[in-house]
């Protein structure tokens, strides 16, 4: 599982948990609280009623018919009381009263129980016993809302218990009321885990966008683009980031440093050794012709290893480049109207002919001076390897975002042993018309300037005759 998907569901689990159990308590105790309020009430009914019923007994003038006729006209009344988000219809408050044994002598809701033994029951036995009387039982004992709330009061007469007067009532406007807010309470758990889920996943991304940024540079380094450090901000990130970019350009410095040397040598080896050859004949007597022909080695020779150090060093300044340090609008017609008005001379001495296909608002972002050498050398290139009145064909055109600068030429194309080496630094093949090689150094630059802008460099053999150099730029 990725690591984003594990911040997710963690996070997500413990907001879920988090919600569930304060949303399930909440429940309960809104439950509980209304019980408790209703239970409050009664409580004060209960004594009032039982002090007004003691106080009756004491002037003997309790008649339990004046208490049936108020209570039949109570239920018989109508009533539309609308309470809150609940609408009450009639009182369905019960009021009986027992005597010191127990036995009802008043139920305001069934003449029938007069008689009836209430000394079990808890509400009743607790009272003559001077403690706080209350129960609660169901009338159906599988249905848990048909609950009824007992509170008992000791009816008083000169200060002895004369009886027990007990108040009761249904939990029915508790359970409607409970039942209308359950539905407000789940709407409110299922919008709050929602934003918990979208919470969670942009956690899960804010939290792994750094990772991805480094992966992906991580990546890009091993596939030999040319990546900087992504910003990471100041977290361990960073330090993460900065600690394998300071690995990264270790590793690569030595090895740089290395094939540098090792190239360099060997490509300088050659020159050296007929500069030292041509200086050895030079103690020799021998005519005027011949020594200063040795001389114009000497100076080729040396002019070429200034040349190689000049573009070994250029080439190195480009490579030490992570991203580009001069960016503008580049027009790309005007850009190789400037290289191949340098190039005029050496076209004009081959008889070489240009063909120009692109349109004329073709701009690009990029560095003028680097695009400017790496479509200089794939030009050069194509002189170098065309036969004199040969034709250099340049196009240009737009695909998905993408400039495809293409350069063809009538030249021998690229042997197939070596396909894979024409962009390795100091790779160079024997032009056809002088058998020289060059520096070996042009293809590789076209191609770090290329990478360096977001694009690339292919050379392709053409059916028939002749190479076609394709550069690849971001538009």
């Amino acid at each position: 599982m990725k690591l984003a998907s594990r911040i997710f569901f963690a996070y997500l689990l413990v907001s879920v948990i988090c919600f569930s159990y304060p949303v399930s308590r909440f429940v309960r105790d809104v439950r509980m609280f209304f019980l408790e309020s209703v239970e409050d009430a009664l409580a004060d009914h209960a004594t009032l009623l039982a002090n007004t019923v003691g106080t009756q007994m004491e002037a003997n003038r309790f008649n339990a018919e004046d208490l049936y006729l108020a209570f039949d006209k109570t239920y018989s009344r109508p009533l539309a009381a609308q309470i809150y988000h609940f609408t009450k219809t009639g009182v369905d408050l019960r009021v009986y009263i027992a005597d010191t044994s127990g036995k009802i002598i008043f139920d305001s809701q069934s003449r029938a129980n007069i008689g009836a033994d209430y000394s079990k029951w808890r509400d009743v036995y607790r009272t003559l016993d001077g403690k706080y009387g209350t129960r609660s039982t169901r009338k159906n004992p599988n249905d848990s809302t048909s609950s009824v709330l007992y509170v008992a009061a000791p009816i008083l007469v000169h200060g002895k218990t004369a009886g027990v007067l007990t108040v009761a009532k249904p939990t029915t406007s508790i359970n409607a009321f409970m039942e209308k807010e359950k539905p407000r309470i789940l709407k409110l758990w299922y919008v709050s885990t929602g934003l918990a889920i979208l919470l969670s996943f942009l956690v899960s991304l804010w939290l792994t966008h750094p990772i991805k940024r480094l992966t992906r540079y991580a990546n890009d380094v091993r596939d030999g683009k040319r990546a900087g450090l992504p910003p990471m901000g100041r977290s361990e990130l960073r330090d993460m980031g900065l600690a394998l970019e300071n690995m990264r350009e270790a590793l690569e410095g030595k090895k740089y440093v290395e094939q540098y040397v090792h190239t360099l040598t060997h490509e300088i080896k050659s020159p050296l050794s007929a500069i030292r050859g041509a200086a050895e004949l030079l103690d020799e007597q021998m005519p005027a012709e011949k020594r200063s022909r040795f001389l114009s080695n000497i100076r080729t020779e040396a002019n070429r290893i200034q040349d190689l150090v000049d573009r070994m060093l250029k080439l190195s300044e480009l490579e030490a480049q992570k991203t580009l340090q001069n960016v503008e609008e580049v027009q790309l017609n005007s850009l190789i109207n400037s290289v191949l008005e340098s190039k005029g001379p050496i076209l004009s001495c081959k008889g070489l002919r240009v063909t120009c296909e692109m349109d004329r608002d073709v701009v690009v972002q990029g560095d003028p001076f680097l695009l400017h050498q790496a479509i200089s050398n794939i030009i050069q290139n194509s002189i170098d390897f065309s036969h004199c009145g040969g034709t250099i064909g340049i196009s240009a055109r737009i695909d998905e975002g993408m400039l495809l600068l293409g350069v063809e030429d009538e030249g021998p194309g690229i042997p197939d042993y070596c396909r894979d080496k024409v962009f390795d630094r100091f790779f160079s093949q024997p032009r056809p018309d002088t058998g020289k090689k060059s520096t070996g150094l042009g293809l590789n630059f076209v191609r770090e300037v290329a990478v360096l802008h977001g694009g690339g460099i292919r050379l392709e053999n053409l059916c028939g005759k002749g190479l076609h150099a394709v550069m690849t730029l971001p538009m």
